[in-house]
């Protein structure tokens, strides 16, 4: 064999093996995106949304078809933080609130939930998770969207109210009013002002 010869050979091996892992590489990314894509229509799914920009905020903030329905939970988590602490009321109540937005529990919504309760979750991620909850309430039907803000705020303020008081449920405190008070702002944004009547009263 001369020398171009086995230039050629091995050119062409050189060759055979780009393409080879270029092939590769192409199906993997395939593979991926089409995991991405049926993760996302199964959040979408679960979390009634369909807007492409909003599932993928959920996505980035960490939520999954499993966990989504704890954006609604986040509030309140939210609210039983304000004090620095998460009483066994408050606690109670949260998980009552949360079975009925269809948290099973020991699934795994549940297990985020309970660390959510014992090691408070970011600024950052209450916070954003509150934004994208109100702009999810603002695409609903307002008669829709009255009802489940309305619930929200009720949950809220039951939470902030749980360990008020010498017997448990009493006085919100400035901290927890002040949480409750962004919440409510939030999710009201884009209401008239005389429909956006749902603060606590003292």
């Amino acid at each position: 064999m001369s020398i171009s010869e086995g230039w050629n050979d091995r050119r062409r091996v050189q060759e055979d093996e780009y393409f080879h892992k270029r092939d590769q590489e192409l199906t993997e990314r395939a593979r991926l995106r089409a995991h991405e894509d049926a993760a996302r229509a199964r959040l979408a799914e679960q979390a009634d949304v369909f807007d492409q920009g909003m599932l993928g905020n959920l996505q980035n903030l960490g939520y999954t078809a499993e966990t989504v329905m704890l954006v609604h939970v986040m509030p309140l988590v939210g609210v039983a933080w304000a004090d620095g602490q998460v009483t066994d009321l408050e606690r109670e109540v949260i998980v009552a609130a949360a079975r009925l937005d269809g948290v099973e529990a020991r699934s795994t919504a549940d297990a985020q939930m309970a660390e959510w309760l014992t090691n408070p979750p970011s600024d950052a991620l209450r916070d954003d998770s509150l934004h994208v909850l109100g702009a999810m309430l603002r695409m609903r039907p307002a008669a829709e969207r009255a009802v489940a803000e309305r619930d929200l705020i009720s949950s809220c303020t039951h939470v902030a109210s749980a360990s008020g008081g010498m017997l448990g449920y009493g006085r919100i405190s400035d901290q927890e009013r002040q949480v409750l008070n962004r919440i409510i702002d939030e999710i009201q944004r884009g209401l008239e002002p005389s429909s956006a009547d749902g603060r606590p009263e003292s």
